[in-house]
């Protein structure tokens, strides 16, 4: 590519030259006649002016006045002849004197009627410019003529020596060029790794063919903050409709933890954002390389692995719970046997029965009132892991859904069972006396799905509502390898994923109210 670079730069620069050599002597040549037409003009009509012409022409002997002083104004003009002539074109002066009386050969009919004649013609002395003007009389009349010539030869003589400088000047001209197209040829050989453009479009276009199949995400950003390059993994990551490409991450309308760790210009790794619609990790690295600084964005998508890590948690917890179960009712069965053991058999059959009341009552209470298996197991288990933890999980009177109603089971375990977390955490962590409580209410409110947790903690802060549902907030200490602040932000993605809202309000505790849309089927 570089050698055909340098190729069409030289021949361009060679041909430049040449057509500008050409119209510079066209030019030169032309102004070089100009030159010698305008002097012989000037120097006929000053020696048609000299009074002592007009004297010797009308004298008995002119040519032995007028052949010294025609040959003296002819060396001293640098012009190839004077002739002074009568008004028949019989010659008075000539630089060869056997010419003198003689016919002046050329067209002097202007010249004789009072005009003026310039032209080129080939006379005695060769092809010459020349100019004839008329000598007046006192009474204006044209009593001889005067021509002033000078021959083609000095013309090309002095036109040649212009043809050196511009020679000279192109040849200049040619080797400037040339050093610096051969310059940049090197520059783009270097640049382009020596490819040919066949080379160079197919690696591109396999370039471009990767970037834009992969499903990770990859985003260039600039060190001013814009966008450079944005493969399709990422718009779809990002949630954009159009090309990012040119515009400032800021204007891109993400959230701002996310486009800061976009513009950021330092290594990040691993970090996990929440988006509208996805959960995402983010890795970056600063690029500066050949003047180029700027950061490289990697992005994968997260949001089933997040989903799967939230139901491998809940099934956890299930599991913690039944252990705990298992481990409680051994110590009932324990106790049962003792009684029968010591003759206590009443005491015995009044203590199973009772234990198994309440846990059965639970029950009876969860899967009556909520029909969806998996929402049905997910409430069992939080009530296991509550009595557990020594918090009284309470479901009110009007909880009752007898189907998801169009909404994915998977959305409303990461909705509950995120809020019914946090809130025995907060119920635990913020009540001094007391049993901890935590309300929940999961009903169909006209033609919206009304989910309620209600703890009776010390409730958000004012100045931290706006912050809650951001990933990474948390009022709890960090701790884990990805920290806290992200059960909020989850119960947010899919409160919005199913076109719902969310509201905080405070009744002693923290009340978190979400409904979300069921269609007009579901709801009959």
């Amino acid at each position: 590519m570089a050698r055909q670079f340098l190729l069409v730069q030289l021949v361009g620069l060679g041909v430049l030259v040449a057509v500008g050599g050409v119209l510079a002597y066209l030019n030169a040549a032309d102004t070089v006649n100009d030159r010698a037409r305008n002097r012989a003009l000037a120097v006929a009509r000053t020696i048609a002016d000299t009074p002592s012409v007009l004297t010797d022409v009308t004298g008995p002997n002119p040519t032995a006045l007028l052949q010294p002083f025609a040959e003296r104004v002819r060396g001293d003009a640098g012009v190839d002849f004077v002739t002074i002539m009568n008004l028949d074109g019989i010659r008075f002066t000539h630089p060869n004197p056997e010419l003198i009386g003689e016919e002046f050969i050329g067209n002097t009919a202007a010249a004789r009627a009072g005009g003026v004649v310039t032209e080129t013609y080939t006379g005695s002395l060769g092809p010459s410019i020349r100019a004839v003007v008329p000598v007046f009389d006192a009474g204006h009349r044209v009593t001889a003529m005067v021509a002033v010539g000078i021959t083609v030869n000095t013309i090309s003589a002095d036109l040649a020596g212009r043809l050196v400088s511009l020679i000279v000047a192109a040849a200049a001209m040619l080797l400037v060029g040339g050093v610096g197209s051969f310059l940049i040829s090197r520059r783009l050989s270097r640049q382009t790794q020596g490819l040919a453009p066949a080379e160079l479009s197919r690696v591109f276009a396999s370039y471009e063919a990767t970037l834009h199949a992969v499903r990770e995400g990859l985003v260039l950003v600039d060190a001013d903050s814009r966008v450079v390059l944005c493969n399709d993994g990422a718009r779809d990551l990002l949630g954009l409709t159009e090309s990012p490409v040119g515009a400032l991450v800021s204007d891109l309308g993400l959230a701002a933890p996310l486009a800061e760790a976009l513009a950021a210009g330092e290594a990040r790794l691993d970090e996990i954002h929440v988006t509208d619609t996805r959960v995402v990790v983010l890795n970056s690295a600063t690029v500066r390389s050949d003047g180029v600084d700027g950061n490289v964005v990697t992005l994968r998508d997260h949001t089933d692995l997040q989903l799967l890590s939230g139901e491998l948690d809940t099934t956890r917890g299930l599991a913690e719970s039944l252990h705990a179960q298992a481990h409680e009712s051994a110590n009932r069965l324990h106790t049962v046997v003792s009684l029968v053991e010591m003759g206590r058999t009443q005491e015995a059959v009044e203590f199973a029965t009772a234990e198994l009341t309440l846990a059965q009552q639970l029950t009876d209470r969860v899967v009556g009132a909520v029909a969806e298996p998996v929402l049905a197991a997910l409430l069992l288990g939080k009530a296991a892991e509550a009595s557990e933890r020594g918090v009284e999980l309470v479901f009110t009177d009007d909880t009752a859904l007898d189907d998801t109603r169009g909404i994915e089971p998977r959305a409303l375990v990461t909705i509950l069972g995120n809020l019914i977390d946090n809130a025995m955490d907060a119920a635990i962590e913020g009540l001094a006396d007391g049993r901890p409580k935590v309300i929940v209410t999961v009903r169909v409110d006209g033609t919206e799905l009304l989910l309620r947790v209600a703890d009776t903690g010390r409730g958000v802060p004012e100045e931290a509502r706006a912050e809650v549902f951001r990933r990474g907030f948390s009022t709890k200490p960090h701790d884990g390898p990805a920290g806290r602040g992200l059960g909020l932000a989850l119960v947010g993605q899919a409160v919005r994923s199913n076109r719902g809202t969310i509201e905080l309000d405070r009744d002693h505790g923290a009340v978190f109210t979400v409904r979300l849309p069921i269609s007009d089927e579901a709801s009959r």
